[in-house]
């Protein structure tokens, strides 16, 4: 199974950090097409989540065509969700940065001051932050 890193406090809702991370996850190529998830209890009891939040990141999921229902088997990565999630990681990461690099300049930071605050957090974090591919983090 591969690993969630939910966190109730940084803003995301949860359902919707379910969302993201599982679209991460096909981009990155760690969940393939055809391949099955966990069920709503499975990922609930795992994540100690409830099951209604699990359910509704689901759903979004399915509704943005990554995720597809196999009548008795649970729910599988679409064979064409690869490349859409790709470009939904992208457009959520820019979003973000858009926001902190907003918020910094708002701030009164200048562009070089920003640039080397994000190349010393990239400096401090590569390699150290767990990723989609992490596998279960038990």
């Amino acid at each position: 199974m591969m690993f969630f890193s939910i966190d109730p406090n940084n803003g995301v809702a949860i359902y919707e950090q379910i969302v993201r991370q599982v679209k991460f996850a096909i981009a990155q190529g760690t969940l393939l097409p055809g391949q099955l998830l966990p069920s709503v209890r499975v990922l609930s009891q795992k994540l100690a989540i409830n099951p209604n939040t699990i359910a509704r990141a689901f759903q979004q999921l399915q509704a943005d065509g990554a995720l597809e229902s196999l009548r008795g088997r649970g729910l599988v990565v679409c064979a064409d969700a690869t490349e859409a999630c790709r470009t939904a990681r992208r457009s959520i990461l820019e979003e973000r940065l858009r926001a902190v690099i907003t918020e910094a300049l708002h701030g009164g930071l200048t562009a070089k001051e920003i640039r080397r605050l994000v190349l010393s957090q990239i400096d401090e974090l590569d390699g150290a932050v767990p990723t989609v591919a992490s596998g279960d983090a038990d």
